[in-house]
């Protein structure tokens, strides 16, 4: 699903120049549940931004589900993020006018697919996620945990090959934070999905099937 080669990153930064990536090289199977843990500064929120499509690298290769990142223009790229890559961010960044259901719905309409009550794979989506009885509530009515669960509805709803989350449980308490990781686990388990999270966190790391270890711009483990 992922295949990286020699990936560098560096961030000119006035007379400064920062190397954010030093050679990365990485491979993600299909079906996998990776997390890239490592400090502040260790290089992974830029693999992810990288991964997404939504920073270019400075050198190296990036495939993502057999197709060449780098080779594509900027349309391609916009249309791989809105069909073949979900994202679920540290804030969940949900519209605060619309529905649970809306804000779900909206990931639909920008691909131009059907409502997701036409999916036959959506309410299954809706169990593992727990959320059923709140899809007409907004988000000022749900918990953080409940939005973080609207946020992944939202990036998988679209069944994307990959699913890439950045700290997705940092603003969640202990309790909620299980919940949701258990969420991502059970997706990963029960659909198949290819889930590569960001974390600082090592208790978070454990629910993954593989942990990359990052620091100072390289894979250290």
């Amino acid at each position: 699903m992922i295949e990286i080669r020699d990936l560098k990153k560096v961030f000119h930064v006035g007379d400064v120049d920062v190397h954010a990536l030093r050679g990365v090289n990485l491979s993600v199977a299909r079906g996998e549940f990776v997390a890239v843990i490592g400090p502040s500064g260790s290089g992974k929120s830029t693999l992810f931004h990288i991964l997404g499509g939504l920073t270019p690298p400075s050198s190296g290769s990036v495939f993502i589900d057999g197709r060449d990142l780098l080779a594509m223009s900027d349309g391609e790229r916009t249309n791989l993020r809105r069909t073949s890559v979900g994202f679920v961010f540290q804030k969940y960044n949900l519209l605060p006018t619309l529905t649970a259901r809306d804000n779900i719905e909206i990931a639909r309409h920008i691909a131009g697919r059907k409502t997701a009550e036409e999916d036959p794979q959506f309410q299954e989506i809706l169990r593992l996620l727990g959320i059923s009885g709140r899809l007409n509530h907004k988000p000022r009515a749900l918990s953080g945990g409940e939005q973080q669960r609207v946020a992944i509805a939202r990036a998988i709803v679209n069944h994307p090959a990959l699913l890439l989350a950045d700290e997705p449980t940092g603003n969640l308490d202990t309790e909620n934070s299980d919940a949701v990781l258990g969420v991502l686990r059970g997706l990963n388990e029960r659909l198949g999905q290819t889930i590569l999270m960001i974390t600082h966190n090592p208790e978070a790391a454990t629910f993954a099937n593989r942990t990359v270890r990052m620091r100072d711009g390289h894979i250290v483990d």
